[in-house]
């Protein structure tokens, strides 16, 4: 029996794949056979393909704005164009809005949180839906949080938004299901990334983040891989529209 997490020859996008979550996952596909496209606005997305590429993988960097609509058409474009196919997606790419009440926040904070974090989940959607549509369907996995299932103080806009990525997973699954595709999210809790380091560096709020997991601890980006590799993967066949959280038992308390 071939390897359950087996991606040979099959082609994998991930957006906001420079850093964090998504290049630890990138590089997880990549052991595992896949071609891996990395989208992402950020240059060190050329690292992610080039440390994927040192360990013996395929990758492909496309640098890509989730806020544009001809910056999406032409990553899915490039993915397609270069390999010749599409079997997955993880759409990835976020931002967290600086912490503060609601009040406080301004319209710009609003509307660049949502612009990333809901717009562009909406736009990659609706480009690799297009594609998979047509050629057999595939899978599509989007970044919510837990904040997509909780709210967490001072994260107004981010917690509209996550909701909000919740919402549209579900209504693609509905929409296209009996096409062969299957749309489902993740809801991480703390990770360990560059978006976060801020809280992590400040012992005060470290604490008060940290708190919030059973574990008592941030997640590695690497723990969020497996979830999204086998969402990916055959092994997930029946799943469609839900929603996994890993988040080390924070919303199970």
């Amino acid at each position: 029996m071939p390897p359950l997490l087996d991606f040979t020859d099959k082609v994998v996008l991930i957006t906001g794949a420079a850093t964090g979550m998504g290049r630890a996952t990138a590089l997880k596909f990549g052991a595992q056979g896949a071609r891996v496209v990395v989208g992402d606005r950020d240059a060190r997305g050329a690292e992610t393909v080039q440390l994927i590429e040192e360990a013996g993988g395929t990758g492909l960097f496309v640098e890509a704005d989730v806020t544009e609509e001809d910056s999406v058409a032409a990553l899915v474009d490039a993915a397609t164009d270069t390999y010749g196919r599409l079997d997955a997606a993880w759409n990835n790419a976020g931002v967290l809005p600086a912490t503060k009440p609601l009040a406080e926040m301004t319209l710009d904070d609003w509307h660049r949180t949502i612009a990333v974090d809901l717009t562009g989940v909406f736009l990659s959607l609706k480009y690799e839906i297009a594609y998979m549509a047509e050629h057999g369907g595939g899978s599509i996995i989007n970044t919510a949080s837990v904040a997509g299932v909780i709210a967490d103080p001072g994260m107004a806009p981010y917690v509209a938004a996550k909701h909000g990525v919740i919402g549209l997973t579900r209504a693609a699954a509905v929409d296209y299901a009996r096409q062969g595709i299957r749309v489902n999210a993740v809801a991480p809790g703390l990770v360990n990334t560059p978006l976060t380091q801020r809280w992590l560096d400040d012992p005060e709020m470290r604490e008060t983040v940290v708190a919030g997991s059973q574990m008592r601890r941030a997640a590695d980006p690497s723990e969020i891989a497996g979830i999204v590799l086998y969402l990916a993967s055959d092994l997930a066949t029946f799943a469609t529209g839900g929603v996994f959280t890993v988040d080390g038992g924070q919303t199970a308390h």
